[in-house]
């Protein structure tokens, strides 16, 4: 396989940013050293400001195309899925702070021909920094490299790590294009989506799996990121709930994945996380509780929160 993006499957990249420039300035570069090239890569932003020097853009391979949005993720990632669906043959989504292996693409190409069936799939992922206070660019790369090291000369058959997912992980996830079709993100779940990428996995027709084909690291950059506690904290649980009414995620899923939350919530009041506000968060799952009580729960209901003055 040469990394002539015309050879094998077309992989469009979407990258949905806000408020993190300096972010795109680091993933694209990972994005250029692949091994199969990207048939195009697209920045979704929501202004100029959300973006890095012009020569960065234009130094990545393919030049990344920029597509402006209105600010929330399944806004940003639906005017992606406009833009490259019918220019593609898989969907590439993978978040601003997530750094693929050189071999993530011709990995993704590698596992939809070895799972004929599946419609989308998940990578392996060598670190997760979401989970606590984040990767750093320099320690990611070690990582990364050594990976790619250790695999030199190993049998590159994909293996699946996990099948018959309820969904995928939102920071790098692919879809054949064909299996998409006209469904799209769910716009009700505002800003940071929460739940978005389950909710649309498990809408495309079509088996999902976790497949070792696809590695990387998801730094978990924690700077412009909403730190409004109370808004995730409902969302938490308000968005789960709202999922579970729709028929998109399994009732014991959603009702395991809002204790989960809310109890590491309660939990780590005590002791929090510097970067995490257990309390804000803690408090924000009440307010939903409550109103699921009171049969005004909604996902739209942090813009009202938002809006308030602090």
């Amino acid at each position: 396989m040469t990394d002539d993006a015309n050879d094998g499957l077309r992989i469009a990249v979407v990258i949905c940013s806000v408020g993190r420039p300096e972010a795109l300035a680091q993933l694209l570069p990972w994005l250029t050293r692949q091994t199969k090239r990207a048939s195009e890569i697209l920045c979704v932003v929501t202004k100029p400001g959300d973006l890095p020097d012009q020569a960065i853009l234009a130094a990545a391979q393919p030049a990344a195309q920029v597509l402006f949005s209105e600010k929330g993720l399944p806004r940003q990632r639906n005017r992606g899925l406009d833009a490259v669906l019918d220019r593609c043959d898989v969907v590439f989504f993978i978040d601003d702070d997530y750094l693929p292996a050189r071999d993530a693409l011709i990995g993704i190409e590698r596992a939809f021909m070895a799972f004929p069936d599946i419609s989308g799939l998940t990578g392996a992922l060598l670190a997760d920094g979401i989970h606590g206070a984040g990767v750093d660019l320099v320690s990611a790369a070690a990582m990364i490299e050594a990976d790619e090291a250790e695999r030199i000369g190993r049998d590159a058959t994909p293996r699946a790590l996990e099948r018959d997912l309820v969904g995928l992980y939102g920071c790098n996830m692919a879809y054949r294009s064909a299996r998409i079709g006209a469904l799209r993100f769910d716009e009700r779940l505002p800003l940071y989506g929460w739940q978005e990428d389950v909710d649309f996995a498990s809408r495309v027709p079509g088996e999902m799996i976790r497949t070792d084909a696809l590695r990387g690291v998801h730094c978990g950059v924690k700077s412009g990121r909403d730190t409004n506690g109370h808004l995730l904290g409902y969302s938490q649980v308000a968005n789960v709930a709202y999922l579970m009414r729709k028929g998109s995620i399994p009732a014991g899923f959603g009702l395991r994945l809002i204790a989960r939350n809310m109890l590491a919530n309660h939990l780590k009041m005590l002791r929090p996380e510097p970067w995490v506000d257990r309390r804000a968060r803690a408090s924000g799952n009440w307010m939903a509780l409550g109103d699921l009580l009171h049969g005004r729960a909604a996902p739209e209901r942090i813009l009202d929160f938002a809006a308030r003055p602090r």
